[in-house]
């Protein structure tokens, strides 16, 4: 199955692309479910459960289900309406959306965390129900909300367990190895392949301007954090730390005894920034979550700043090779943390950022498909522990570094031929197979791991 590139990089909110847009798209979808049937609803209800449940305060998610229901869907959010739509919930008890009659909605009784079923879909599931005036159940959906602010209906998601079969796409690329062949075959580099694939479907314009626009949030979402200090909310006092770390760096320049390894600060106070806002509710891009935000923007402004060589129309072929190797990581494994843990968010998107930053410098397919597969094999094994079910530590630092390898990947890469023992395929699929026998309290459910044992350290 062809994904588009603007399905691997959303526009949306924080804190979380699973937790925060996935519940938001949920409970939209099911108002035009409601709409689209005969029934009229007098109350709504839904439950949240696995991760979903585990982490859903920390990570906004009962917040994100209300407005859903408000009508509220991430890439068109405003957060002001947002505040004034959840003040009068707060007077009334009701909900009013166009389309529907007015139904009530008590969020202490409407909105339950069951902390004991978790669905046998996903870790990240959520059931809506429809009742009527005498409190039966006239509508019931089950969603899986499985990374990236993708969501599935419990029948989408059996048939997206099945074969996928490749779209009417120029170069069908299943997997690292036939994306290699294809590009040796046609003389095309991964990010033509991947435009011409966008381009079966889309204008050259529409296509040309979607990908600035998500270079643009993106890059935005750095300006926003870098200019920004104070407490992040969620009760673990976590201190901003962008703006002071940035203007450290902006002092220092020119200094002669400059250290070489500064450099790094640069890459990671970039991440930390969108992470920052991730973190606050604010819009950043799922690249390809949002817990895993910053990476790819800060290893792309790290190449426009800092690599004397960088030209800023190469944005997009950055963009185009980094969504070619997300929609692979996301077909063949996971890029949810609730199913393999931070190796599927963090992970793949240093793979990504990789991907992209050794595409712009000049590499070959294979050392493209090599700078990919050593950013995602040094992130094989890493847990999601959030503390508190916050993504702030230690997610925020966490982009930073993954940045850093992303770009000390590539680099490694381009240092090569593109032959490598270990392809990204095999990669990936160790990815999938860690995934399923990780510890479930290691998948974003804050039982396990720093989320436990950060007092004592």
């Amino acid at each position: 199955m062809f994904l588009s590139i603007f399905e691997i990089f959303k526009l949306g909110v924080g804190p979380s692309s699973s937790h925060t847009m996935g519940p938001m798209v949920a409970a939209a979808r099911f108002l035009d479910t409601l709409r689209a049937s005969d029934f009229t609803a007098h109350r709504i209800r839904c439950s949240l459960h696995g991760s979903l449940a585990f982490t859903g305060k920390g990570h906004a998610t009962d917040r994100a289900v209300i407005l859903g229901l408000a009508g509220f869907v991430p890439e068109s959010f405003d957060n002001a309406a947002a505040e004034a739509t959840l003040d009068d919930l707060a007077k009334t008890g009701a909900i009013d959306v166009p389309g529907l009659a007015q139904f009530a909605f008590n969020p202490k009784k409407d909105l339950i965390f069951d902390y004991d079923q978790i669905l046998p879909g996903h870790a990240n599931g959520m059931i809506l129900n429809a009742l009527d005036s005498t409190g039966d159940v006239i509508l019931q959906e089950t969603y899986y909300s499985v990374g990236g602010g993708f969501v599935l209906t419990e029948a989408e998601l059996a048939r997206d367990k099945g074969p996928q079969v490749p779209t009417d796409v120029p170069y069908p690329f299943r997997n690292g190895a036939e994306m290699i062949a294809m590009a040796e075959a046609s003389g095309q580099t991964i990010a033509q392949m991947k435009w011409d694939n966008e381009i079966s479907a889309k204008s050259h314009p529409e296509l040309s301007q979607g990908i600035q626009k998500v270079w643009e949030v993106m890059n935005n979402s750095i300006e926003r954090g870098l200019a920004r200090d104070g407490i992040l909310p969620g009760g673990l006092n976590v201190r901003r730390r962008a703006m002071a770390i940035h203007d450290q760096l902006q002092a220092e320049k020119g200094i002669n005894q400059f250290a070489p390894h500064i450099i790094n600060d640069w890459i990671s106070v970039y991440a930390m920034a969108v992470n920052e806002e991730n973190a606050a509710g604010g819009q950043v891009v799922t690249a390809p979550t949002n817990g895993a935000a910053g990476v790819i923007p800060a290893t792309i402004r790290y190449y426009l700043d800092h690599v004397p060589t960088a030209q800023p129309s190469k944005v997009a072929d950055f963009l185009l090779a980094a969504a070619a190797v997300g929609g692979l990581i996301k077909q063949n494994a996971s890029i949810s943390g609730a199913e393999v843990g931070c190796q599927g968010e963090v992970g793949s998107a240093a793979a990504m950022a990789a991907a992209g930053f050794c595409q712009v410098l000049g590499g070959t397919p294979k050392q493209v498909e090599n700078a990919a597969e050593i950013a995602l094999e040094h992130h094989l094994g890493m847990t999601c522990d959030p503390i508190m079910g916050l993504v702030q530590a230690p997610c925020i630092e966490r982009n930073g570094l993954g940045a850093i390898k992303a770009v000390s990947a590539a680099s490694l890469a381009l240092r090569g031929d593109g032959e490598h023992l270990v392809s990204l395929d095999a990669c990936v699929e160790t990815m999938r197979q860690t995934g399923l026998d990780m510890n479930e309290k290691y998948k974003e459910t804050s039982l396990g791991g720093l989320a436990v044992n950060h007092a004592a350290c």
